[in-house]
């Protein structure tokens, strides 16, 4: 059993030296990406609660009249519930969306994507309870991971882009999804 793992051990090592493909470097952009996430939120609020210097409450004063549509006051919370309960309904997607990539999930990744989706359904009253500005920004960081996600399975765009063809892509990828959606609910 020593022996094997050891040699397990090295054969992998040389399968991530001669495939480029160490596990940090796939969660790489995760490390950065979750940090650059919550300062942004901070900073958001900070901005939107008037928590800074005389420049804090210009920025607060242009975010109390620069909103749009149903959220005019982007300092206030959404009343309406619509930026929150659409955040939630985004994540959930983008969470089914990945889900749906294998019909079989080890117990593991079920207990991950079931915690995922719980906090999806989270941030709906996190949401609704912190300033529209950071809402906003939650539910354009969410609208564009998803927008990622998809453009990334178009074989169309893999190909201009030089992405070499993997054994799991799809040259249906859309139909697959809404297939998968079928067969699974």
């Amino acid at each position: 059993r020593f022996h094997f793992r050891k040699n397990l051990g090295r054969i992998v090592s040389e399968l991530y030296v001669r495939d480029n493909c160490h596990p940090f470097k796939a969660s790489l952009l995760m490390w950065i990406q979750i940090p650059a996430w919550v300062f942004v939120s901070i900073a958001l609020r900070n901005c939107s609660v008037g928590a800074a210097d005389s420049e804090g409450l210009a920025v607060q004063e242009q975010l109390s009249t620069g909103g749009t549509l149903w959220f005019t006051d982007l300092t206030l919370p959404d009343t309406t519930w619509i930026l929150p309960i659409s955040l939630g309904l985004l994540n959930l997607l983008l969470v089914e969306i990945f889900a749906l990539r294998k019909l079989e999930l080890s117990r593991f990744q079920k207990y991950v994507t079931n915690f995922i989706r719980g906090l999806s359904l989270l941030m709906i009253p996190i949401a609704a309870t912190v300033p529209s500005s950071m809402a906003l920004y939650w539910l354009c960081s969410s609208f564009m991971g998803l927008s990622q996600n998809l453009l990334l399975r178009s074989p169309t765009f893999r190909r201009l882009c030089h992405i070499p063809r993997t054994k799991s892509d799809s040259d249906t990828p859309y139909r697959d999804i809404v297939s998968a959606f079928y067969t699974k609910y």
